[in-house]
């Protein structure tokens, strides 16, 4: 007797939002008590930027799909209930950020997502 498996993440979803940069589509991916945590040079680990539940992570993803700048999935592993993932970006003047997440399912779903994100800076 085989057990049921849950719902399988959307990996073809998260490709579509973040190439398109449609923060509709991502935002379809989270579960409504979903966290996202962002650790940067302005948000440091002892300190990162949290956004609780669907609204806050809308406002987020609506500003950063919204910019003049490419996004691009580079790497995409699922393993259960965790999903990691590699994002390469650029604006349209040539800074470059590079995002990495690693988070959380619960049916499917993203309930807990940790982003690690580097930019160029001047020299």
């Amino acid at each position: 007797m085989g057990t049921a498996a849950g719902p399988a993440f959307d990996t073809e979803t998260l490709r579509r939002g973040i190439e398109g940069q449609d923060a509709s589509a991502l935002l379809s991916l989270y579960a409504d008590d979903a966290e996202m945590r962002v650790v940067d040079r302005n948000t440091q680990p002892s300190h990162p930027m949290v956004m609780h539940g669907r609204e806050q992570i809308r406002t987020m993803l609506d500003d950063v799909y919204s910019r003049d700048m490419t996004h691009k999935l580079e790497n995409c592993v699922v393993q259960g209930d965790q999903v990691a993932f590699t994002e390469s970006c650029q604006y349209s003047d040539g800074v470059k950020v590079l995002a990495n997440s690693m988070m959380s399912l619960r049916d499917g779903k993203i309930v807990d997502q940790t982003v690690l994100q580097a930019w160029d800076e001047e020299a």
